[in-house]
């Protein structure tokens, strides 16, 4: 990933860096990811044989393409308008191969437009944030068990193991009638660091050890790495991606992010004579 330094006063952004991978039973990976100096993206895709990689590619670029360059909007504005076009990608590449009805993706993004941040999330992919040694969740699961949660109809622990713990009731799919991402204001300050990643980390590796492993390692591309590493040892039974980032305060930067896993194949996205090169 490049950049470049331009003037004016100190803002907040993020240095940061990310890992996807296969896993060791699946396949193919299914997940997409972006890592940018202020726009993060996880999205993990379902669907199998229905193109799960197309979804979440697909809905990562739209992201991207409806985010990048608009630092004068508002967060909300271009999430909301980031997942609408990849909804509406999803749907496209629905209705134009059949064999891929049934394809779907989580979508967690977190955008800074240099003084705060706003997480837009649909699905069980998960957005954290580390300040001071402790680890919060900041998404909430759109699953079935989460539901049960809330309703007081579950605890946490029975919720961990119950068997349609992967049941997810949101989700970006080829549905033109869906439910609108969910919005999130995340305070952010400089030193706080912040994990998006894919339930093939959260499945196995409890939220202790992520944080542990996330204290214990400086550099984010190091932590992304061991964070996956650690997935991997527990079995990495799915896909799993990392995405950590270091939130900053320094002079502004232009420069192009990284894309990674599903996404990082123009092959995958739904006409991708309509997203940046990024």
């Amino acid at each position: 990933m490049t950049s470049r330094v331009i003037g004016g006063p100190a803002v907040l952004r993020f240095s940061g860096a990310g890992v996807s991978d296969v896993g060791l039973v699946r396949a193919d990976n299914e997940d997409s990811a972006y890592v940018g100096p202020y726009l993060v993206v996880v999205a993990d895709g379902v669907g199998g044989a229905a193109a799960g990689e197309v979804a979440s590619a697909t809905a990562t670029h739209a992201m991207v393409t409806t985010v990048v360059d608009r630092a004068d909007d508002l967060p909300e504005v271009v999430l909301r308008e980031g997942a609408e076009l990849a909804c509406a990608s999803v749907q496209r590449g629905v209705q134009a191969d059949l064999r891929r009805l049934g394809m779907a993706t989580t979508l967690t993004a977190l955008v800074c437009d240099g003084r705060r941040a706003v997480l837009g999330h649909v699905g069980d992919s998960r957005a954290y944030l580390l300040r001071g040694g402790r680890l919060e969740q900041v998404s909430r699961d759109h699953t079935y068990v989460q539901r049960m949660v809330d309703n007081g109809e579950m605890d946490r622990g029975t919720a961990l193991r119950h068997p349609w713990r992967h049941v997810v009731l949101r989700s970006v799919d080829g549905d033109p009638v869906h439910e609108a991402i969910d919005l999130v204001p995340v305070p952010i300050a400089a030193g706080d660091r912040v994990l998006l990643c894919s339930d093939g980390l959260t499945d196995l590796v409890p939220d202790p050890a992520v944080a542990d492993l996330l204290v214990s390692t400086p550099d984010p591309h190091s932590a992304a790495a061991v964070l996956v590493r650690a997935a991997l040892t527990a079995g990495g039974r799915d896909n799993v991606t990392c995405v950590v980032a270091d939130v900053v305060d320094g002079p502004e930067v232009v420069g192009e992010g990284r894309l990674l896993g599903a996404a990082s194949e123009l092959a995958n996205v739904v006409d991708p004579r309509s997203v940046r090169g990024r």
